[in-house]
């Protein structure tokens, strides 16, 4: 059987495989499903497909399931990792994102079960090894949550 290889579409998109070679999350919290329109050093957008089987909505809110403020923002980061790993073309590949602040996070719209949420995030700057950026979560093109936030890239 021959082996698989990270699958990307066109520069620019990386399905969950190549995800899972270049992050090191894993079910269940990789929270991003896909990665489009990358420009490396610049943006990504990455692509949550939100399910009612996600383990979190057994609890929030079991009668009106809402996904997580927080959790749109891991998205925004995982994205984020995405980008730089993509940036240093593999140099950070599976090493671990801490963060280190997350700033001006706003929750505009409630995520449920069957959305879409675009998750786009730029890289603001960038010193070494400690990363900013700002992310916005979109369902239809409504703003869902923002944020900006830095984060540092470590061994792991």
């Amino acid at each position: 059987m021959a082996e698989q290889k990270t699958s990307r579409a066109d520069k620019g998109t990386i399905d969950i495989l190549g995800i899972m070679e270049m992050i090191p999350h894993r079910y269940p919290f990789l929270l991003i499903d896909r990665v489009i329109d990358l420009t490396p050093d610049v943006s990504a957008t990455g692509v949550k497909n939100v399910s009612i089987n996600e383990p979190f909505f057994q609890g929030h809110f079991p009668r009106q399931p809402v996904m997580p403020g927080v959790l749109l923002i891991e998205a925004m980061a995982q994205t984020a990792a995405v980008l730089v790993v993509e940036t240093l073309e593999g140099e950070a590949a599976g090493k671990l994102v801490y963060f280190m602040t997350v700033d001006g996070a706003r929750f505009r719209r409630p995520v449920t079960p069957g959305d879409q949420v675009m998750v786009h995030v730029s890289k603001l700057r960038n010193r070494r090894n400690v990363w900013r950026f700002k992310g916005e979560a979109k369902v239809n093109g409504q703003l869902m949550a923002e944020a900006e936030f830095s984060a540092m890239i470590m061994e792991d």
